[in-house]
């Protein structure tokens, strides 16, 4: 009794999963999607690497989506369509506005300094996964998606500030097509969340700042 009710479990768990991130790709077709977006597109090499590393050794034990990575890299202006959302499936590669902490760099710049600090205002950097609650923040209607830090260095991202979290969401504002800058947010155009929201969900998030 006790094996087939944990033999349902696992059915479950693994119907569960199946149906919210589809089967994850092999190695060998992740390793050739990784040298067809390294190939062409100008997201930074390094970030690169790290993202599909992190993704391969980490994709089953974090549940990450199979569908979609992404990188903000940071080490462009805020002017440069930064945000890139690679699709596992296909290889393709969408990019996107993204603003960086008004403490980490210049309106219109790119971010030189980074951090995981509450009150900061800064870009807060390492793996993130982004999840799927959606809703709007209280003082200013913005729509946002939920995110948690995967590692020890950004672990307080996504916690309530009353816990001692940092409040860190992928959230719209209309001054990102202005160059404008967050408090720390990775924010977006407007116009952009109904073709970024759904890919992110999920899905593992590189916020690279040259670190």
């Amino acid at each position: 009794m006790k094996l087939l009710i944990t033999v349902i479990m696992i059915l479950t768990f693994s119907s569960t999963l199946s149906s919210a991130t589809g089967p994850y790709l092999t190695l060998y077709r992740l390793h050739q999607v990784f040298n067809s977006v390294k190939k062409h597109s100008d997201v930074s090499q390094k970030a690169l690497a790290r993202t599909f590393a992190y993704y391969e050794k980490y994709r089953y034990i974090k549940h990450l989506s199979s569908q979609y990575i992404s990188i903000a890299d940071y080490t462009k202006t805020a002017l440069q369509r930064r945000l890139y959302i690679i699709n596992l499936y296909t290889g393709e590669i969408n990019s996107y506005l993204v603003a960086h902490g008004v403490n980490s760099g210049a309106k219109g710049g790119r971010v030189w300094r980074s951090s995981n600090r509450r009150g900061s205002h800064k870009t807060p950097y390492g793996f993130f996964k982004i999840g799927f609650k959606e809703g709007k923040t209280t003082k200013r209607g913005y729509d946002y998606l939920s995110v948690r830090g995967l590692e020890w260095s950004n672990r307080n991202a996504g916690l309530s500030p009353r816990k001692g979290g940092r409040d860190i969401l992928v959230h719209t504002a209309s001054y990102v097509a202005r160059a404008g800058r967050s408090h720390g947010c990775f924010a977006i155009r407007p116009e952009d969340k109904l073709s970024v929201f759904p890919k992110l969900k999920g899905s593992l998030f590189y916020s690279y700042t040259g670190r």
